[in-house]
């Protein structure tokens, strides 16, 4: 019988798959195979399918089938940690795919909230007392990311995980100072991971880890920034802003949104055989915003850059 997992079994740098699409909008399921290989190389803490960046949100019933099965498969047959997003905008689409991805065995399920319209906090429970039930004792990581149409509150969080055992992590946005503070509680009670591009400072201030951007670029280069010492991990993430500030900012004030980003990274790192091509109705990115996240890379964090081409 598989043992199951706690909050402390959810911690460091955890990486996406992304899909890799042609242009015909067809998809590559080998994609993720040569992925997890490359993640298991990097030793990264664990791995996840079905969050923003694997579009969850583009995927019919099928393809969430398909890629989720693919890649429980192929992620146990590299004994890597796994967790399966089981995100859907309508609740019963939600609980579907909990009901799903609980047959997989993953060590947890990640779920967000009805995304249609906000709830209230009594709704907010209706749904969790459901989805814990869809998840038949598979653990839950409530994936509640600043774009959300209800963000929980510090408070609500403290007693959502208080009312939930189900419930061994959470994935956000992260916060100032006033917020690890107010997250103090829930920071005790579950593994609470932030952004990726924040991994220095959010550890500092109680955070766990993070489903991390920066993986999308050099899975390697974010696996070894999170165990580098405190001063050269703080001067990464530094450096970190400025190639953000450079390449990624200009994407985000176009009206791109972070997964499409997420996406020219990988296509940018070179590490696996991405492009930029986004389930319909997307649009990715251009060649030449590949090129300026490379430059980018190059200039501000070479130790990400290690594998892109020499020849780009």
């Amino acid at each position: 019988m598989k043992q199951i997992a706690t909050s402390s079994d959810i911690k460091g740098v955890w990486a996406s798959i992304l899909n890799r699409i042609d242009i015909d909008g067809a998809m590559d399921l080998n994609a993720i195979d040569e992925q997890l290989i490359a993640y298991a190389k990097a030793g990264v803490s664990g791995v996840y399918s079905g969050g923003t960046a694997s579009e969850f949100h583009c995927q019919t019933e099928v393809e969430f089938q398909e890629i989720s099965t693919r890649f429980a498969t192929v992620a146990e047959n590299h004994n890597l940690p796994f967790q399966i997003g089981a995100a859907h905008p309508l609740p019963q689409g939600g609980l579907d795919r909990i009901t799903f991805a609980a047959s997989l065995s993953p060590l947890a399920i990640q779920v967000t909230l009805p995304d249609w319209t906000p709830l209230d906090y009594a709704s907010v429970c209706h749904f969790m007392d459901r989805a814990t039930l869809a998840a038949e004792g598979v653990p839950l990581v409530l994936y509640n990311p600043p774009h959300a149409k209800t963000v929980l509150t510090p408070i609500q969080l403290k007693d959502l995980t208080k009312r939930y055992s189900s419930i061994i992590g959470l994935k956000c946005g992260g916060g100032d100072t006033l917020w690890y503070a107010a997250m103090a509680t829930v920071l005790a009670r579950v593994s609470v991971f932030i952004p990726g591009h924040f991994y220095t400072s959010g550890v500092a201030q109680g955070a766990h880890g993070s489903y991390s951007n920066m993986a999308c670029l050099s899975p390697s280069a974010a696996v070894a920034w999170s165990k580098s010492n405190d001063a050269e991990a703080q001067d990464i993430e530094q450096r970190i802003a400025s190639f953000m500030n450079q390449a990624i900012a200009p994407l985000l004030d176009r009206g791109l949104p972070g997964f499409v980003c997420d996406k020219a990274m990988a296509t940018a790192g070179g590490w696996a055989k991405m492009n930029s091509q986004m389930m319909w109705p997307y649009e990715g990115v251009t060649a030449d915003e590949i090129t300026v996240i490379i430059s980018a890379a190059r200039r501000h964090i070479p130790e990400f850059a290690n594998t892109i081409p020499t020849d780009i």
